[in-house]
Order: structure tokens, then C-alpha cells, then sequence
């Protein structure tokens, strides 16, 4: 089973499948890496595709401390999986935690993303209501550890922006909680508490973000309403972004729509590597 190790000694469990220019996959919270599993079948028919768990998700590492879950820790341990496969540059392709960590990149380390696709991106940033949010990642913490994945998951799999998962195809949402079921209930505590209830909302980058150069697709599904609100706000301000709206669609974009998911990122890539997705011309823009 292979395994990248970051500069904190975790070690990371990747998966990778076709050649050509490389394509990383950073899952969300209740996903890991196996979540990825239509994307690497159908990219990898022309790309290099890479997908790993993160730490605290067998089976990667599950570090103890909580010290070591932070969105620092995240986004570089990204990098650190480039870094072992001897990649220098990836396209990046995020969803939710995911993307968080992928923007990160293109923030801290751009010389590295040769795009990135930020797809149900930016949950929990409201300025308004932070502290409220980082409160529930908390006691959401705290639930994990008390009573652990399975039943955390037969709460989850009923929150707001999973139904449309549940509407559109019953059976891929089952298997997907299925799957969060089998988390590690430490891991997942850890990553609630440091990552999700730690990391500064994208509304306080907003300088950094519109410096960032990046092609960048923005995928948010127009059921997922604590996703809308952080898209149209990064669409607004990073320089080369597109963005996209799924019809009646919720969280888990990649599973709950494969096919478009993946015609959408398939052409935003090719557009990238032809030169052809340029940051936005400022006649576009209205005055005032």
C-alpha cells in the first residue's frame, strides 16, 4: 500500500491511476479518498491522477493531537504528496475541505497549482455567524468522540445540503454514509476541531485572494445554500475564476452529478493547458 510522509512524519495513503499531466484530488470531510473513485476512472484516461487520504482518514494516519489538524498541516500535506511522486506542478481539484486546502495552495504556494477547481467551497465562513459555526465544529468534535462515526453519520447523512443526494439517487447516498460509518472517530474529532473549526473564513483573504492568479472553476450546487454566498464572493474577486451552478444540486457534486462534474472540469482543464482561460479582461467589468 503506498504511502507519501510529510515533513511531520504522517504518513499519507495515495492512490494513483494514467499518465499525463498530473491532477490531485482533495476530498471533503465526510468523503476520504475513495470518494474520488468516478474522477479517477474518467481522468485518468488522460491525465496522471492522484488521490489520497488526508490525515485522521485510514488508511493514512490518524495522529493523536488535534495540534497537528490545522488547515496548514492540510494544504501542505497536499504538497507533500507532489512531493514524494516527484510532481512539480498538479492540477488541483477540491471539494469543500478539499477546496479550502487547494486555495490555500494557489495563496501560499501558486508555483505549484496549475489550476484549481473549487467546488462546494467556503461552509461556515460567514462573518456573522463564525463563532456560532466554530462552536457546532466543537461540539460536533465532541459527539464523534462520545458516541463515534456510526451514529454521527445517521445524523449527518440528514443535513440540508446532503438531501438532494438522497432525493437524486438513494442508493449512491447510502454507500456514501456507508462509508463515513467506517471513519475514524478520532481522526474525524480531530480534523472538526483543528481544521473545520479553526481555519480562518475565506472573508478575511480577500487582499490575498485577488492577487491570486490561478485559473481557477468555482462548482456549487444552488441547493448547497451555505456554499452560495463563499462562491459568488470568490468568483467577485479571484482574477481568472469561472463559476458554475449545478441545477437542484447539494454538497457532494462529484457523486451527486459524475458525469457533469466531470465534463465541467475536463474542459476547464483542457482550457487551462491551452492557454485559453485568462484572468477577467476589465471591459467586462461594470463601473462604479
Amino acid at each position: 500500500m503506498p504511502y507519501a510522509t510529510t515533513k511531520d512524519h504522517v504518513r499519507l495513503h495515495f492512490e494513483e491511476a494514467g499518465s499525463g499531466t498530473p491532477i490531485i484530488f482533495l476530498h471533503e470531510f465526510a468523503a476520504d479518498h475513495t470518494n474520488w473513485e468516478p474522477q479517477l476512472r474518467y481522468f485518468a484516461r488522460g491525465h496522471r491522477c492522484i488521490a489520497y487520504s488526508a490525515r485522521g482518514y485510514t488508511p493514512s494516519d490518524v495522529p493523536a493531537s488535534a495540534d497537528v489538524y490545522t488547515y496548514q498541516h492540510f494544504y501542505t500535506d497536499a504538497l507533500a504528496v507532489l512531493d514524494h511522486l516527484g510532481i512539480a506542478r498538479a492540477h488541483f481539484v477540491g471539494l469543500s475541505m478539499g477546496s479550502y486546502s487547494s486555495l490555500q495552495v494557489a495563496l501560499n504556494a501558486p508555483e505549484r497549482a496549475l489550476s484549481m477547481t473549487l467546488a462546494a467551497v467556503g461552509s461556515g465562513s460567514s462573518l456573522e455567524n463564525l463563532d456560532a459555526f466554530r462552536a457546532q465544529c466543537r461540539a460536533n468534535a465532541e459527539q464523534y468522540e462520545a458516541i463515534g462515526s456510526v451514529e454521527v453519520a445517521k445524523v449527518t447523512r440528514e443535513a440540508p445540503s446532503r438531501i438532494p443526494f438522497l432525493v437524486k439517487d438513494p442508493r449512491g447516498h447510502a454507500d456514501f454514509y456507508a462509508a463515513l460509518a467506517r471513519h475514524d472517530a478520532k481522526g474525524s474529532a480531530n480534523t472538526m476541531r483543528s481544521f473545520q473549526g479553526g481555519r480562518p473564513s475565506i472573508y478575511t483573504m480577500t487582499d490575498a485572494i485577488k492577487r491570486a492568479a490561478t485559473p481557477a472553476l468555482i462548482l456549487c450546487g444552488d441547493e448547497d445554500d451555505n456554499c452560495i454566498a463563499p462562491s459568488m464572493f470568490l468568483k467577485q474577486h479571484l482574477p481568472a475564476a469561472g463559476l458554475s451552478f449545478f441545477p437542484k444540486s447539494g454538497h457532494v457534486l462529484n457523486l451527486e452529478e459524475p458525469a457533469l462534474f466531470n465534463e465541467m472540469v475536463e474542459r476547464f482543464i483542457a482550457l487551462v493547458e491551452a492557454g485559453r482561460w485568462p484572468v477577467r479582461d476589465p471591459r467586462s467589468l461594470v463601473a462604479g
